[in-house]
């Protein structure tokens, strides 16, 4: 692995901040407070704290542009016209990527672990995969695959032009084209909560609580 005061291989962290927020009443999901700080913020800090750094984070984002910008990173809207999900984020991530490498992870989970860059890319490498996806236990012991948690190969990026420009919207039936890794974040000393997200203002409350 790269030395830990090294930036990793040429990867760019996207915070996907794109969508309508309709279970949070409509309000942008991504500028809502945790913790006195918007959810975008914290998320960027988070990814700022990586065991393995970044070289660049951008957001994706289709409303509020500004206040986005005031965070010091570059933001770019949705290629797809229609709030088209995050798909249409990793579309646009792959589009404005200048690294072999995209991160994405989405606005509204806070507490996602340090070491979630490292962990993605070397199942990367020791799969030879074209991408890893987080996966997460649930209450009922089930693993399940955390698909906004990604890390992908820029050379993805015409694979996915052609998925979204046939129609193609929802991830797993994307990823599913592709070799792609899966990693359980389910080793002891893993939080529980740690993929936990906020879709209504009642689960930002008890992330809040948590």
């Amino acid at each position: 692995m790269t030395p830990h005061n090294q930036s990793a291989p040429g990867i760019t962290g996207l915070i996907l901040a794109g969508g309508r927020g309709s279970r949070m009443g409509g309000t942008d999901k991504g500028l809502q407070n945790f913790h006195g700080l918007p959810l975008a913020l914290q998320t960027l800090m988070r990814l700022q704290l990586q065991s393995l750094p970044l070289q660049e984070v951008m957001v994706n984002a289709n409303r509020n542009l500004a206040a986005y910008e005031s965070l010091g990173v570059a933001v770019w809207p949705d290629s797809i016209d229609g709030f088209a999900g995050p798909l249409a984020g990793f579309l646009t991530g792959l589009e404005r990527c200048e690294t072999p490498l995209l991160l994405t992870v989405p606005c509204d989970s806070p507490l996602f672990p340090l070491d979630l860059v490292e962990r993605l890319l070397q199942a990367l490498h020791d799969q030879d995969a074209d991408m890893a996806m987080a996966a997460a236990p649930e209450a009922d012991g089930t693993v399940r695959p955390q698909p906004v948690f990604c890390l992908l190969k820029l050379d993805l990026l015409e694979s996915l032009v052609k998925f979204t420009q046939s129609g193609g919207r929802k991830i797993d039936a994307w990823t599913a084209q592709h070799r792609c890794a899966t990693v359980p974040f389910d080793r002891p000393g893993d939080s529980p909560h740690a993929f936990s997200n906020a879709n209504t203002l009642a689960e930002l409350q008890q992330l809040e609580a948590l």
